[in-house]
């Protein structure tokens, strides 16, 4: 096993990872059993503390509780093997890509969960191409393998082929469903017996009996050994070898086969994480117009928001922004500056445990700190001492679906304002303003964002709203010359409107309108996304 260097830096013990799946693959088990197996909680379900109870799911939303999905990123640190562990459990409905791409590009790796009977499935795939563009290395899981699943050899090559990533198994399968008998480790020629009860602990690490050793047959059959070691052969000829280099540059990803709900084989991935995925590595920046690379070990404290929640204790209305560190040792009470020239004392700085927040004294490059404020801080904001560097962009995406929203109550227009500028700031949904007047238009990249939205007015702020169809079908940003876009706003001022940062947006009846547009104003840019600079 790989050890930490004592005498290393505080920064190179933070592990900064994601982990990505289609709907339904077990995103959420995984991410309880993960910290059941690192001993951060003890009961499965206990992943945030919520009041004397300490009873709340990482799904902490009602609406998540109620639809048994995830709709919001959450962050769980836990310790194992002298690292520190930041885990950020991204959305697995599609509705919130959004938040998920966002939460990326905090994280230095990901694992990626595959459901055993399924593969490769459309939203993985997704996934995997904005960890492809930013070069984020990624362990894969294949789950459920208690349950009827495919050949594992056919699962690697899913793999390969829809993803074109290398595929080297760390374990091979016997079985699956009634007939999963446990893993064997490749590189140790171990097998692991699978156990049906969840009763024991997942921190201890697994009996293992030796394949080619007497004890081997009160676990498998004569023909069940000469199967798993003919699976094994073959794997090993028809993938790679683990290569550290391959899987650091994003071309090869180690395999691990498991049950999370069964909490089996869990164990053997965190074994498997602590190993092989990368700390802080430098990340670009602007500083003064000049690309930079910000080093972890930089003295400048410098981090970017990546996410905003509001509410997350509704008793106290609080709002966090969620800071990936980059660089430098980070110290309570700090006076920290956007690139806009904001500035903030950050007094209460919150790391998330996996059973608590709890106040940071200090905090350095790698880890995800929040950050308690009233509106200071949006999603792509840059923070450091000088207030010189921004980091990379965080994407909006041109909304699918528009709506109108119509208060109940005329009276409570103010109370609608603030809710709807709130939740825009943390990118559950956009906001536009139309420049004539009229009702907020709401944009949102799915459906279910649209319930999210009215469930939490409702609930976080005492608000009945209506979201209705709005006459638009899609918006675009626009930019250009000062003098060409006025000309293109006073033709269209009744579809013009600016989103929450003011920037100007077009709200198109059509696709056909938009590409009209374009060929009727060829000196102005409809945007299908905006850049939101870090």
């Amino acid at each position: 096993m790989t050890a930490i260097d004592p005498a290393a830096p505080e920064w190179a013990r933070r592990r900064s990872f994601a982990i990505i799946s289609h709907p339904d693959a077990g995103k959420t088990t995984l991410t309880e059993t993960l910290l059941l197996s690192a001993g951060a909680i003890r009961l499965a379900g206990q992943v945030r503390a919520r009041g004397e109870n300490r009873r709340t799911q990482s799904d902490w939303m009602k609406i998540e509780q109620e639809r048994g999905i995830s709709v919001s990123a959450s962050v769980m640190t836990f310790e194992h093997r002298g690292l520190l562990f930041n885990l950020l459990d991204t959305p697995g409905h599609e509705d919130f890509s959004e938040d998920t791409y966002r939460t990326l590009t905090a994280a230095d790796s990901a694992i990626m969960v595959l459901d055993a009977a399924k593969g490769v499935e459309p939203r993985t795939l997704k996934l995997v191409e904005v960890c492809r563009l930013r070069d984020i290395p990624i362990v894969t899981f294949i789950n459920k393998m208690d349950r009827e699943a495919l050949d594992p050899v056919d699962l690697l090559e899913d793999i390969q082929e829809k993803l074109a990533l290398d595929t080297s198994p760390m374990q091979w399968p016997c079985g699956s469903g009634n007939r999963f008998k446990g893993v064997l480790d490749i590189a140790t020629n171990d097998f692991l017996p699978y156990r049906k009860s969840v009763d024991t602990d997942p921190s201890q690490p697994n009996p293992r009996i030796a394949l080619d050793g007497n004890s081997i047959s009160d676990a498998l059959s004569e023909e069940e050994v000469d199967e798993l070691k003919e699976g094994a052969e073959v794997a090993q000829e028809l993938c790679p070898p683990f290569d550290p280099q391959s899987f650091l540059e994003g071309h090869l990803t180690p395999v691990f086969f498991g049950s999370a709900l069964r909490q089996f084989g869990v164990r053997e991935l965190l074994e498997g994480l602590a190993d092989k995925i990368p700390g802080p590595a430098p990340m670009e920046a602007i500083n003064n117009g000049q690309t930079v690379e910000v080093e972890p070990g930089g003295k400048e404290v410098a981090g970017f928001v990546f996410k905003v929640q509001a509410n997350m204790d509704p008793n106290h209305r609080d709002r966090v922004a969620f800071v990936r560190l980059c660089s430098g040792k980070f110290r309570r009470g700090m006076k920290l500056k956007t690139e806009a020239g904001k500035q903030l004392t950050v007094s209460s700085p919150i790391l998330f445990f996996a059973q608590d927040r709890e106040i940071a004294d200090e905090a350095w490059a790698g880890d995800v700190m929040g950050v308690p404020n009233h509106g200071t801080l949006r999603v792509g904001d840059s923070l450091s001492e000088s207030g010189k560097l921004r980091f990379s962009g965080i994407p909006n995406f041109a909304p699918e679906i528009l709506r109108r929203a119509r208060l109940a109550d005329p009276l409570k227009a103010k109370h609608l304002k603030k809710a709807l500028e709130s939740l825009a700031e943390e990118g559950v949904t956009q906001l536009f303003r139309p420049v004539m007047g009229g009702d907020f238009i709401v944009g949102a990249v799915g459906a279910l964002q649209i319930d999210v939205m009215r469930e939490r007015v409702a609930a976080e702020y005492g608000l009945d709203v209506d979201f209705e169809p709005a006459p638009y079908e899609t918006a675009r940003w626009i930019t250009g010359d000062r003098a060409k876009l006025e000309a293109f706003a006073d033709r269209h001022k009744s579809a013009m409107a600016e989103d929450i940062n003011g920037d100007p947006v077009f709200l198109a009846k059509s696709a056909w309108e938009v590409s009209y547009s374009e060929e009727k104003f060829p000196d102005v840019s409809f945007h299908r996304a905006k850049e939101r600079s870090a």
